[in-house]
């Protein structure tokens, strides 16, 4: 599960986002959660018209991986649509997939809200020869051809241990507010978490976890709960963009702000107010537009028949250099990154 060429942030993709990610967000958000699906045609080479659909509209994270697809489309010379429903409920992206399987699209890249739920819409789209990519939470893998993974699981779950361990001196109740209960990446980092937690934190006391479904609100209301039914509670690990947010968010106007630490993943552009206002002192992620990018290209590979999803496997992924399909059909992206104020500003997403 590795790939030869790794590289930073590409700048070609931020000039991108400023030129399309308002019509691309209206376009989005104009989704209505039921009805519209992928209106390309199906394809590989120049006319590949690939159809991604995140867990949800309207969330940071993916707007940002949307403007990577897109621009890995307009390199290969295809098309690009992003549709999805407006939450991440387990069933909510089926009505999508079909609508893009009745459409014949070129190719589906899918963010899983749940392993199992999505499945048989899948195969539907699989039985007439649509590549389907699942990128950044997965299904269970004979539902799909590829899994892009963000990064390695355990290298993932590794990080924000090591930054809850070092924020609150490896010691103290921590809590975790997660997206939904159903979605993979989620449940195996939380896994991986508590797995790490107990062999080597003896001093850290994993007390609850809680679910905030990935919607803004849902998220700030369990932050307020976790503290009111934890008082003593020295740190928070969110593992989602929309959690680790709006649990800053929470803290930042509030008594516990200084004294309960909150790290996870999130967006610099999300996380900035909060890292410079002393709410968060450190959180880690990958760069989206990037998976998004690397999605977008694994996806042509499968409909040109360059790749099968088969180990060993290998393509190129335009600016990102060549990757290879590991075990089970995964291509990892990177190593997550760390932020912080030293080089919070160095980065656009």
């Amino acid at each position: 599960m590795s790939h030869t060429t790794q590289r930073g942030p590409r700048a070609g993709l931020t000039v991108l986002a400023t030129l399309t990610a308002l019509t691309l967000t209206l376009s989005a958000c104009g989704s209505d959660g039921g009805s519209d699906g992928g209106s390309g045609s199906g394809g590989g080479g120049d006319d590949l018209a690939i159809t991604f659909i995140p867990k949800n509209l309207g969330n940071p994270y993916f707007d940002a991986s949307q403007v990577g697809g897109e621009s890995a489309a307009g390199e290969f010379g295809g098309t690009f649509e992003q549709v999805g429903p407006t939450e991440a409920t387990p069933d909510s992206q089926v009505s999508f997939i079909n609508t893009a399987t009745q459409q014949q699209a070129g190719a589906l890249v899918v963010s899983a809200n749940d392993p199992e739920a999505i499945g048989s819409a899948l195969e539907q789209a699989r039985d007439i020869d649509i590549p389907v990519v699942t990128m950044d939470s997965d299904t269970n893998p004979e539902y799909r051809d590829v899994f892009v993974a963000q990064a390695d699981a355990e290298g993932i779950a590794q990080a924000q241990v090591d930054l809850i361990a070092e924020q609150i001196g490896d010691e103290g109740q921590v809590a975790i507010l997660s997206a939904a209960a159903n979605a993979t990446n989620q449940n195996e980092w939380i896994e991986l978490m508590e797995a790490e937690l107990e062999e080597n934190h003896p001093d850290i006391e994993l007390v609850d976890v809680v679910y905030g479904d990935d919607d803004d609100q849902k998220s700030f209301d369990e932050t307020a709960a976790l503290l009111q039914s934890n008082p003593d509670l020295a740190g928070i690990i969110s593992p989602t963009t929309v959690g680790i947010a709006a649990a800053a968010r929470y803290l930042s106007t509030s008594e516990f702000k200084g004294d309960v630490a909150l790290t996870g993943l999130g967006t610099p552009n999300q996380m900035r107010e909060y890292i410079e206002d002393g709410t968060v002192e450190s959180f880690a992620l990958w760069n989206p537009e990037e998976l998004g990018y690397l999605s977008a290209y694994a996806a042509e590979a499968l409909a040109n028949g360059d790749i099968t999803g088969e180990e060993g496997d290998t393509f190129t992924a335009g600016d990102l250099g060549e990757y290879e399909v590991g075990a089970d059909g995964v291509v990892v992206l990177g190593d997550p990154t760390v932020f912080d104020e030293s080089n919070i500003d160095d980065f656009d997403f």
